[in-house]
């Protein structure tokens, strides 16, 4: 169960005051925070709670909905639909758009810098106060030092991810210091930070041994972040020059600054070039494999009822999960998750993290992922409603089933206390076999570590051999198929996770995925609409129709009245079509939702005498006279006899979904034509230039963010004869 959590963030302000802040002289109260960083660490006990500072900021807003998944979107998986018009400069939706680079005097934007650099500048003081100790070689204190030396990685992999190039603080503030410092590369920070985690992993303890388990940062999870961090670093990651550049593109791989010293098996290594981080990937995620190597869970559910109910497992699936607690910090079930709306006995949701419907889509008919991680309803005044297409949740944390195991009253809103997962071991095993296949390509220790993560998800397929075997065997013809099947299991597996948009952009194919995701909304729409299907010349256009044809345009289900649990709505068919549509919607209790049919926009109006009417003119028989009268709403009237056509036009304009024209505006500035590298990074905010001589949005690709609001991109359009 969940134990340590409360003892970390309930010690917020404690562990805040106890951070050495050297800069400031006088201090009016004598207290232990007052105190140099001697007698600070001159414990354990002190040591820790300064070390709960640290973990104390990621019970803030800027990390618990903001930079842990409502801004990691929009990408092939996790997606929400700006609202219509243009970006507001200073909204979470302009950077769902891929328009954050437009945000400059977004408020939270620089509140989420500010929070990432406090932690930053807590972590140094406790690294520095653990080095600097009597009792430095105390195993408690080197393991606090390790967890430091994580919470600081983790908050520069955020930072880099986000803003690109940032300023480097390698050791804590102190008076006289100039902190107005310049950016730093990217590359330059993932390999101190990497030096600093090689350094400290060995001291550190596994999850199963250390105090706070996975709610505290492990090694397990040291070796895991070392492993993730070498494969940013190996990536792509935007250039000031605004082009998508890995480090060997344009930097001087000699430099010492972009080394990295580490012995694995007795052999001392340096990595420096792009290739040595993927072979430091693979040496890490093998090495975690080899001391604390682990099966994965049989039921790929329970990792998130587990979060759900509280329960913490160590040494097992997550190797680091936040830690939060009820009312302080967690917005679990709040921003993400299944929606609750109404009236409901555990409270609501904002529901601001969601699916691109395609996501839904590319699963096998087999994997049980995907009815675990997308969930086609809601909770609604405590009953189930379903969802269509365009609103898809995130199955994996529903607040409802949370509720009564944290206390959730009717009132509750933020703050579940739901942790929050950060790493899984599943990530390992496709960690490593991204980085072989990099090396050496898809060799056995490539494919035999995506069996794994596969074979969970097809455990119960009732074809096994060709979703696990055969499947891998074929990818495995070739390294770049190899690297497309890594690329599609990752979005499978942490689907809701929110890490497919950090995947992206060391990839360099988020402006591949978005434009691929727009034509197959289009193409899913297409093959649900009969009246486009006969364009022969449009289904030329979208060859990606095959894969939809026999989808289906509309769901059908049926709900016991106020059904509360999920079981009680049972879906007629699932995403295919109903042969016998008119024997279903002749039976009783028998509902509809709208499934294919949603990704088609169509615009309906009408002319006469070369004027457009949005509405319909209503239609006046008269039996005596033999007449037919039509009145449009701004009183024009035409009669004509029965039987003649009133010179009316029917215009049907069909067009992209409202999803597919705004989902990534700030890329395309039309419907999935975008091209180019995408600027994904946010600005530094306004306040924070002000008060700064050196830093500047100067760069970064930010010059060629489109502020559209997004078009309805027209597939076809049919006009007729109205009568």
């Amino acid at each position: 169960m969940k134990l340590n959590n409360k003892f970390i963030l309930a010690s917020a302000v404690v562990g805040s005051a106890l951070t050495i802040t050297s800069c400031s002289d006088v201090l009016d109260v004598d207290r232990p925070s007052s105190q140099d960083s001697e007698f600070v660490f001159m414990n354990t006990e002190y040591a820790t709670t300064a070390l709960n500072g640290v973990y104390a900021l990621f019970g803030e807003d800027p990390f618990t909905s903001r930079m842990s998944c409502v801004w990691m979107q929009n990408t092939d998986v996790e997606a929400y639909t700006p609202n219509s018009g243009k970006p507001s400069g200073s909204h979470r939706s302009d950077i769902w758009g891929l328009q954050g680079g437009l945000d400059v005097s977004f408020g939270d934007i620089y509140k989420a810098w500010n929070n990432n650099f406090q932690a930053i500048e807590q972590a140094n003081n406790v690294i520095q106060g653990c080095e600097n100790s009597s009792v430095a070689s105390d195993a408690e204190m080197l393991q606090i030092k390790g967890e430091a030396v994580c919470l600081k990685a983790w908050r520069y992999l955020m930072l880099c991810n986000y803003w690109g190039d940032v300023p480097y603080y390698d050791s804590p503030s102190k008076f006289g210091d100039e902190l107005d410092k310049p950016k730093t590369d990217k590359n330059i920070i993932y390999s101190r930070c990497l030096q600093q985690l090689v350094d400290v992993e060995g001291d550190m303890k596994f999850s199963d041994v250390n105090t706070g388990g996975t709610e505290r940062c492990n090694r397990d999870f040291a070796l895991g972040l070392i492993a993730k961090m070498a494969l940013f670093r190996a990536g792509y990651g935007m250039t000031a020059d605004g082009t998508m550049k890995k480090a060997d593109d344009y930097l001087d791989t000699s430099s010492d600054d972009l080394a990295v010293k580490y012995t694995v098996n007795g052999t001392e290594k340096v990595a420096r070039t792009c290739a040595d981080y993927y072979q430091m990937a693979k040496d890490y995620c093998q090495k975690l494999i080899s001391l604390k190597g682990r099966t994965l869970r049989s039921d790929y559910e329970s990792i998130f009822t587990d979060l759900e109910s509280g329960i913490v497992a160590n040494n097992d699936e997550i190797l680091y999960q936040v830690a939060f607690v009820v009312n302080r910090g967690g917005d679990v079930g709040w921003c993400i998750g299944v929606p609750n709306t109404g009236t409901c006995t555990y409270g609501n949701t904002t529901a601001q993290v969601g699916f691109n419907p395609i996501y839904y889509m590319t699963f096998s008919d087999n994997d049980i992922r995907r009815d675990i991680t997308c969930t086609k309803y809601s909770h609604d005044n405590d009953t189930i409603k379903p969802a269509t297409i365009t609103a898809l949740g995130v199955g994996k944390f529903d607040r409802y089933e949370a509720g009564p195991n944290f206390s959730l009253g009717s009132s509750s809103s933020k703050g579940t206390g739901v942790n929050w997962p950060v790493m899984r071991y599943s990530e390992v095993l496709l960690m490593l076999a991204e980085a072989e296949n990099e090396l050496n390509g898809p060799t056995a220790l490539a494919q035999d570590a995506l069996t794994q993560v596969r074979a969970r998800a097809f455990a119960k397929s009732p074809d096994y051999a060709g979703d696990v075997t055969n499947y891998v065997a074929a990818a495995a013809a070739d390294k770049a198929k190899f690297f497309n099947a890594i690329v599609d299991e990752r979005a499978w597996e942490f689907g809701g996770e929110c890490v497919r948009k950090w995947d992206l952009q060391r990839w360099n194919i988020y402006g591949q995925k978005v434009n691929e995701a727009v034509r197959n909304m289009n193409a899913f729409g297409i093959a649900c609409n009969p009246v486009l299907m006969e364009d022969a010349a449009l289904v030329a256009q979208y060859p990606e129709v095959a894969k939809y044809q026999g989808c289906a345009n509309i769901l059908y289900y049926n709900k016991e009245a106020k059904a509360k649990d999920k079981k009680k709505l049972t879906w007629i068919n699932d995403k295919y079509s109903y042969t016998d549509s008119i024997e279903i919607e002749a039976r009783n209790g028998v509902n509809q939702v709208n499934w294919g049919k949603a990704m088609i926009k169509s615009v309906t109006t009408y002319i006469y005498n070369n004027k457009t009417y949005t509405a319909s003119p209503t239609k006046t028989v008269n039996k005596e006279e033999g007449t037919v009268t039509y009145k449009f709403n701004d009183d024009t009237e035409v009669t004509v006899n029965e039987g003649e056509y009133p010179g009316i036009t029917k215009k049907v304009v069909y067009q992209c979904s409202d999803q597919a024209a705004r989902l990534y505006r700030g890329y395309t500035g039309d419907t999935g034509i975008g091209s180019g590298d995408l600027c994904y990074l946010l600005p530094i905010g306004s306040i924070t230039m002000s008060s700064s001589s050196v830093l500047t949005n100067d760069g970064y690709g930010f010059a060629n963010i489109s502020d559209s609001e997004g078009k309805n991109y027209e597939l076809k359009t049919v006009t007729t004869d109205f009568k």
